[in-house]
This record gives C-alpha cells, structure tokens and sequence, in this order.
C-alpha cells in the first residue's frame, strides 16, 4: 500500500510498513489533528483502503463504543425519567392537598373560627391576635393583616415558620382529620347573582324614614338620624334584604366596588366585590379616620357630629392592596393627618401599627384614637345610654373624639 499516494504525506524512516487489513492507529496521548495542506482530503481525517471508519476497536487509543448515538439515548432517557418522576411528585402533592383543607390545619394549631365574622366562601380564624381567613372551599387563605396568602403547605410555612420539605409531613399528619363543620343561618345560594356589582347596587332602594334599614341603624346601632341623612347623601346606603344594611365602598374615581353587609343577624361582604373604602366625610379633608367598619366610621362621626375637617373611612375589616393602594393616596397629600381609629383589642393594635408605618413611609401625621369600650359603636350606645340616665340638657353631652383609653370620662 502506497502510503504517500493515500494521505499525501511522506513516510518517516521509523515507520512500519503497513498492510491492508490493518489501520494506521491514533496517536497516543496526542490531540489529533486535520490531514495537511494539499492532501487529496481537507473535510476530515482520512480512512485507509479496506479499514473501517475510525476509530475501530483494533487502532483507536480510545475505547469506542460498539453503539453509536448510545449516550444521547442514554441523556434523553434520564430526561424522561426526571419528568415522570416530577409527574408523580405533583400528582402526589396533589393528591394530598385534596385531602387536607386549611381547616384542618388552623383548628389543628388552635384557631377558632369567629361565626359571626364568617361566610361559607370567608371563614374567619382567630388565634389572639392572629387572624386567618379561609377561602376557596378550604383550598386558600390569606391573612388580612399581612400579604401572606397560599395553599394549605404555605399555611404551615407561615404558622410555623418552617420550610417547604417540613409542611409536607405536616400536612400528611393531618390527612383524615376532620374540621367542625360550622352551622350557618343564613341559607346558601342556589346560583351566582345574574347582574354586575354596580347593577346590584343601583337597583337597590336607599333607606327611608321609618323602613327596616332606618330602623336598624338608628333603634339598634343608635346612629343618629343627621349622620344616616349625610351617608345617603353620599350615595353609602342601600336597603339589604330583611332590615340589613348596605354600606358602599368606592375607588379613587367613585365607582361603587362592594358593599359590608350588616343586619340583626347577618354580617358578611358583597359576593364578588372587593374591599376598598368606605368614605363618609368631605372627599378633600385633611384628617383621615380610619375605623374597621361602616357602623363603626358612622358611630365615630355622630360621637364627633360629623366634623367638617374629617374623611371618615372603614376598611371593611380587611386590608387589601387595594385599600393600602387607597390609603396612601389619601395620605400623601400635604398636610394630610391619619387617625387610627381602630378597635380596643389586639386586632385594633395591629391595624394601628400598620397605619402607623403608613402614616410614616407616606410622611404625615399620626394618631390612635381608641373606645373605651370594644368598638365605636359600643361606644356610642354607651354614650346614648349615659344621656338618657341624666337631666336632658338642650344639646346634650358629647364625648370627646381625642380621648384615649384610660383618660377620665368628661364632666
């Protein structure tokens, strides 16, 4: 075999002769290179006359593998495997989040569920201070206090401070336990309201003189007739179904959002509204009273006859971003004022500490009002009481809207 003909390459004296049933092996320990300029071949290596494609097991320095495209096989395997592995392990965590509801594992860490505060789509937990509300059927939750909100394995990562691995087993302890079914008075719906929020609200009548919500609010919540006038003035009131009240939130541009629902015996939010703000006062006061709720905004504003200076607000109990989102506007005018007129309990703290850290990022005053009784309405009806123990007087006694829990009662 003509060695030189083939590769265009002169044999050195060292090298061996070379047959036909033999290739020209590799170099060892050597990076092999491209044939040189001017051989007949430039594409690639070239093979020899009755040799097989290189590398062949009898030549090659490196071991070859009999099969070729083995290890792209073998690569794609492996990525089949790992996606049928992550199929399964959803499947399972599925699986397991079926079975356990938020329930379980609030009653499990010792929430009680507040009935009066909750609906069978908002259930609300309390735990001292904390507050957790289930929704979705148990599949959800949130806190209103905080932006946490997730499935049932963030709910464990949240109430106990550990990380996803953990709340596994957590949860899967909790798999058969049942949570206590609560007993509701009012009677499900049999289908979703067919009209639009903003319909629902302008078909309903405002209250009058004399109906069931007129009464309700005046006879039970003891607010006085002028302030029921100058929330219906402001388009805040509706007629609910069996003497309940209606009480409007709005956004920046006034469009109605939802309404809080309150009633002998029945509390609750708007289905399918959304919490913003419920704003009873002029729309550019300076000083911003925030309560927790639309009898207590009212309750605050007969105690301080509706001062003019004042925008009375109610968060509905709740603090969406969209009511932090209304709040700051509110406070980032100049010489804007924030009372936190929260309730006298733990929850009310916790809501004036987050007015508070508002008041301070938005750069204007603060101050925390609070009753001495429970909430503003309490406080009212304790007022109202009081009066009519005493010698009528021609424009009776008001309590001071300033004071703080523990002053000394006025007069």
């Amino acid at each position: 075999m003509d060695i030189e003909k083939v590769t265009g390459m002169s044999p050195r004296k060292s090298d061996a002769a070379v047959d036909a049933r033999v290739c020209v092996p590799l170099a060892r320990c050597a990076r092999q290179g491209r044939l040189r300029r001017g051989g007949p071949d430039r594409s690639g290596p070239a093979n020899l006359p009755g040799c097989p494609p290189r590398p062949c097991p009898a030549c090659s320095s490196r071991p070859a593998d009999p099969r070729p495209g083995t290890d792209r096989e073998r690569e794609s395997d492996k990525r089949s495997a790992r996606r049928r592995r992550r199929d399964m392990e959803k499947a399972d965590l599925e699986e397991l989040r079926g079975k356990v509801p938020c329930n379980s594992v609030l009653e499990d860490a010792g929430f009680a569920l507040d009935l009066k505060e909750s609906s069978r789509k908002a259930m609300k937990y309390r735990r001292a201070s904390e507050i957790i509300i289930v929704i979705h059927d148990g599949k959800g939750w949130f806190d209103p206090l905080s932006d946490a909100k997730g499935d049932v394995f963030s709910l464990v990562e949240h109430l106990d401070g550990v990380p996803f691995a953990a709340s596994l087993y957590v949860v899967a302890e909790l798999v058969g336990f049942t949570p206590s079914e609560p007993v509701w008075i009012r009677e499900a719906r049999d289908r979703t309201p067919d009209l639009t929020i903003v319909e629902r609200w302008r078909v309903r009548r405002k209250p009058w003189p004399g109906s069931a919500t007129w009464r309700y609010l005046r006879d039970t919540r003891h607010i006085p007739e002028r302030v029921i006038r100058k929330a219906n003035a402001a388009n805040l009131l509706r007629e609910g179904p069996k003497g309940s009240m209606w009480a409007g939130h709005t956004d920046h541009a006034g469009q109605v959002t939802g309404w809080e629902e309150r009633g002998p015996d029945w509390r609750g939010f708007a289905s399918g509204g959304a919490k913003v703000l419920l704003r009873l006062g002029r729309p550019d006061a300076l000083r911003l009273c925030v309560t927790e709720a639309a009898i207590d905004a009212m309750s605050l504003a007969a105690i301080e006859d509706v001062r003019s200076d004042s925008l009375y607000l109610s968060t509905g109990g709740g603090w969406a971003p969209a009511t932090a989102e209304a709040l700051r506007a509110h406070a980032h005018r100049p010489g804007a004022h924030l009372v936190a007129a929260t309730d006298n309990n733990a929850q009310g703290e916790t809501y004036a500490g987050r007015l508070r850290d508002l008041a301070a990022e938005a750069g204007c005053g603060f101050e925390r009002i609070c009753p001495l009784e429970d909430d503003w309405n309490a406080e009212l009806g304790r007022s109202e009481e009081s009066k009519g123990r005493e010698k009528p007087k021609e424009d009776g006694c008001r309590m001071p809207a300033g004071r703080l829990k523990g002053d000394a009662s006025p007069g």
